[in-house]
């Protein structure tokens, strides 16, 4: 899967995670006022609505992160038991409840070992005090993205690494801006000032008082160190916090702005007519080249994160920007740039790294092109994690198996080959890479009668022939018989563009990437405001997502369900027999088929099948849920 697939799709869980719960229509207009200016100062109700809450356990869930514990040992299965009405009436106990007012647990910090031989912190907030911060972030972000500019795109919707890389490379072969200033700013993170984020945040028009309150006391949350000591920040926001990079992109957005003022969105320009280009973005052609006569510097910012490059037209300017924008945020946002890392360089000559890729441009004709590799940095980390797992493959654990370990190498290989295909000598990089992994696979695979690496095994899957059926590269464990996927067959693939008229906000801004639901969506909507009292969280959560993953129909019959009554729920495995109220457990069917599966009497069932009059199809679908069950099949 590629990284536009990737992000596709979690856009597109994200959005209908939010129809399920009928919260798009809410984002929407919380979008459109901040659009045209208007201040929230009551946003709190809005957090803390039903709707909301069981949203941001719908998010959290489906985040690989949820299984991880902070201080309290409570992983998000453990939320899941809760019926319904106490998971939202605990939320809310915690964010209000309290006469104290909200409090979170200490954050388990974690220290993450990097590349260098350092470690970069990681903070673990408690399960409960994560959702509280999904609740936030589902509210916040709306209103900020009608803010943010259009130059940042790290953790940000519909955006990604590789429309951050486009930008860089569009920069310097079309608009031929070949000094690039690479920033680089000291522990981000750890140093953010809270009393001028909490400013920003008022600035954007986020007026909440209490929600600000709650902010507040997020930042200030202590940190249990591994040691057990207990530190109390004063400043930062810690790294591994759900809302963090929502934050992070709200301090720098000044930053983004700023640079903008400069150029791209100075007074100058809206004296002159303009066109839009066909990704969305205004053609200013007539307005820049009346600004060139001035003495405005040339600049434009590619911001991901706190990895941002600054690209303008000569050496002088660039050293000017240089000094300038590190004043600026010590000024300003006091922050301090790292002087070994901060640096001017000319692509023509040297290449500039941005998020994992080096880059430069060379002559071709009358034109400049873009060149890029990976760089060396982090050839040499996938370098590192791939020979690892290939001695993995010859040596698995005692606890694992060699299928396993194959699967997992597999993995990491189209993970990197997914990321760094938009490099344009990828194929030279990975070719390289290929070899020292097949070295080593080799040797350790060999046996008395030679390499256990053969040409041929078991056969492809669809998806897998698709990407690697046609190279010779590729090789098979002898014994398993499962390939090993050739980290060297992988071509280069141009960036896409992001269009800027995308967001996931607005009904044409999801165009091409999300269609409204097309099912029942008010009968959806009945099941949501229906959840039972005695029923867990997880069992109603899943009850929606099966809904729509069924198409609103019965399982076993196809036909659509028309009344809430018609819903029936029913475990796979029963609960009495150890069964969960985990989402492959469970099916919708309607509720003549419910009593069809667990029916034992010859009348019962006779009856119940003269009243369905089930095809041969919808016979063999009911069978395989009688039988985990206990029952005979029909």
């Amino acid at each position: 899967m590629t990284n536009k697939q990737k992000n596709k799709l979690l856009c597109v869980d994200d959005l209908r995670h939010a129809e399920y719960y009928q919260m798009q229509d809410v984002f929407d207009e919380l979008y459109t006022k901040s659009k045209s200016g208007e201040v929230f100062t009551e946003l709190m109700p809005l957090i803390l609505s039903r709707e909301n809450i069981l949203l941001a356990y719908r998010n959290i869930k489906a985040n690989s992160g949820s299984k991880t514990h902070g201080t309290d040992n409570v992983v998000i299965d453990d939320i899941g038991k809760l019926s319904t009405e106490e998971y939202v009436e605990k939320l809310r106990y915690i964010v209000e409840g309290s006469k104290h007012g909200y409090r979170p647990k200490p954050v388990r910090r974690k220290e993450i070992p990097k590349p260098n031989g350092k470690s970069r912190p990681l903070g673990i907030p408690c399960m409960w005090d994560r959702l509280v911060q999904q609740c936030i972030k589902q509210i916040m972000e709306p209103i900020c993205e009608a803010k943010f500019s259009e130059n940042s795109y790290g953790f940000r919707p519909m955006r990604s690494v590789e429309h951050a890389v486009q930008r860089v490379y569009q920069l310097m072969q079309k608009a031929n801006l070949h000094y690039v200033v690479e920033f680089d700013i000291k522990g981000f993170f750890d140093n953010v000032d809270h009393s001028k984020l909490i400013r920003q945040i008022w600035s954007m028009g986020i007026r909440d008082k209490h929600l600000l309150y709650v902010i507040k006391q997020i930042l200030k949350a202590p940190i249990k160190m591994p040691d057990g000591k207990m530190i109390n920040p004063t400043k930062g926001t810690p790294q591994g916090g759900i809302i963090s990079p929502l934050l992070a992109n709200i301090v720098l957005n000044e930053l983004d702005h700023w640079i903008d003022s400069q150029w791209i969105e100075h007074p100058i320009t809206k004296k002159y007519s303009f066109k839009f280009n066909s990704n969305g973005s205004k053609d200013l052609g007539h307005a820049y080249r009346a600004m060139k006569t001035t003495g405005l510097k040339e600049m434009y910012i590619v911001r991901y994160a706190d990895d941002f490059r600054i690209l303008c037209r000569t050496k002088t300017e660039a050293q000017r920007i240089l000094t300038a924008v590190s004043k600026w945020l010590s000024d300003r946002l006091r922050l301090e740039v790292s002087p070994e890392k901060t640096r001017v360089v000319n692509v023509k000559k040297k290449y500039s790294e941005f998020l994992g890729f080096k880059i430069k441009v060379h002559r071709k004709g009358e034109k400049w092109t873009v060149v890029s590799h990976v760089c060396d940095k982090a050839l040499c980390k996938q370098k590192e994690v791939l020979v690892e797992q290939a001695k993995r493959i010859a040596n698995p654990t005692p606890h694992s198996t060699e299928s396993y370990e194959i699967h997992l190498y597999n993995a990491k290989v189209i993970g990197a080959q997914s990321y760094y295909k938009i490099a344009t000598h990828i194929n030279l990089d990975f070719n390289s890479l290929n070899r020292a992994v097949m070295t080593v696979l080799t040797n350790r695979l060999r046996t008395q009668t030679g390499s256990r690496l053969k040409r041929t095994g078991r056969p492809l899957t669809k998806a897998e022939f698709g990407i690697y059926g046609n190279t010779p590269m590729m090789r098979y464990v002898a014994g398993s018989e499962e390939p090993i996927y050739p980290i060297g067959y992988v071509q280069h693939k141009p960036p896409w563009t992001k269009k800027r008229s995308a967001s996931p906000y607005s009904a044409e801004g999801r165009k091409g990437i999300h269609d409204n639901l097309r099912i029942n969506t008010s009968l959806m909507l009945q099941m949501m405001k229906s959840m039972s009292l005695n029923r867990s969280v997880e069992f109603s959560d899943n009850r929606i997502s099966l809904f729509s993953a069924q198409w609103g129909k019965c399982a076993v019959t196809g036909k659509e369900f028309e009344l809430l009554s018609d819903i029936h729920c029913h475990h796979i495995i029963p609960k009495q027999n150890g069964g969960t109220d985990k989402y492959e457990n469970l099916v919708l069917v309607l509720p003549q088929v419910h009593r069809l599966i667990h029916a034992t009497d010859k009348d019962t069932i006779e009856k119940y099948l003269l009243l369905l009059e089930l095809d041969k199809s919808q016979l063999a679908k009911l069978n395989k849920y009688r039988e985990p069950a206990g029952n005979r099949p029909i």
